[in-house]
């Protein structure tokens, strides 16, 4: 005859198994884990960084977000020197007030020279066109703080004479909010001065 006790002690044992298999299968489980973390974080590791020129380790974001940069930032220098420079009787208020929303205050101060020398009432009266043919723009960096020269080359259509000049200009980059047209790549034009070289003209 069965006893109440046998069946107790029978459902003990399957109690006892049965934790002690999800225990085993907790142990497998985070063991498993912790080995597929460690691989994944030695893939990582072997393939987040980059080699500068210098030698020196860079992580690949890093590298990545530089890149990215420099193609934004050359584009910006491509956008605010035709605003700047490509103009004509037709254009030039235009081109100018895109321009003075790509640079600080240095633009600004050139913008109010030049056309406190009268270079923008001569555009209208002789009707002249100033054409630019090419921008070759070179991006530096020190500390953080991006520097730039570009050379622009231009040519003023006189009717009768055209003239071919070469600009070279300097300034730095600084980041700032984008701003939709007007500054799309969210980049500012600061501490600008250029040097034309108007008695002699490129060839």
């Amino acid at each position: 005859m069965k006893t109440p006790y046998k069946n107790i002690y029978n459902v003990l044992k399957l109690n006892r198994f049965i934790i002690l298999a999800v225990v085993v299968c907790a142990l497998l489980s985070s063991t498993f884990s912790v080995w597929m973390v460690f691989n994944t974080n030695q893939k990582a590791l072997n393939s987040a960084f980059a080699i500068n020129t210098d030698g020196s380790i860079i992580p690949l974001k890093l590298v990545t977000q530089k890149e990215n940069f420099r193609v934004e930032a050359l584009a910006h220098l491509d956008m605010f020197h035709n605003y700047f420079y490509n103009i004509d009787a037709s254009n030039y208020e235009r081109n100018l007030e895109k321009a003075l929303w790509l640079g600080n205050s240095s633009v600004d101060n050139l913008y109010r020279q030049k056309k406190a020398d009268g270079v923008y009432n001569r555009l209208l009266q002789y009707s002249l066109v100033q054409k630019v043919l090419s921008i070759d723009s070179r991006i530096s960096e020190n500390n953080g703080s991006y520097g730039f020269t570009t050379t622009i080359i231009f040519e003023i259509n006189r009717g009768t004479i055209i003239d071919t000049y070469e600009l070279v200009s300097t300034g730095n980059l600084i980041m700032v909010d984008r701003n939709f047209p007007n500054n799309p790549h969210g980049l500012l034009t600061v501490s600008y001065t250029h040097l034309t070289l108007p008695t002699t003209p490129y060839v």
